[in-house]
């Protein structure tokens, strides 16, 4: 499935700012923050990727719709990605 550039671009940004989280736990933990401060900052990096999942399969739906056959010859068909979207669900 070929997702569009801007899509990827936005996905990238979406991931490196989700890493920045996660590094921010890290560094929590070493310096000993309390606890709902960790817990705050570990739920924004789950929301974060969450959101990268959620834009990823909203692209791949959106090309499987503009693009049935190509779709499902590149193994995509709509009930895969339908698949694919209750994991994140």
């Amino acid at each position: 499935m070929q997702l569009p550039d801007d899509v990827v671009a936005d996905l990238a940004v979406r991931l490196r700012r989700a890493g920045g989280q996660v590094k921010a736990v890290e560094a929590m933990l070493e310096q000993g923050r309390e606890c709902r401060d960790i817990v705050t900052q570990l739920s924004a990096a789950t929301k974060a990727l969450e959101q990268v999942g959620f834009r990823l399969i909203a692209a791949g739906l959106a090309y499987c719709i503009e693009h049935p056959e190509e779709a499902r010859s590149s193994g995509y068909p709509i009930e895969e990605v339908q698949r694919l979207f209750t994991k994140l669900a």
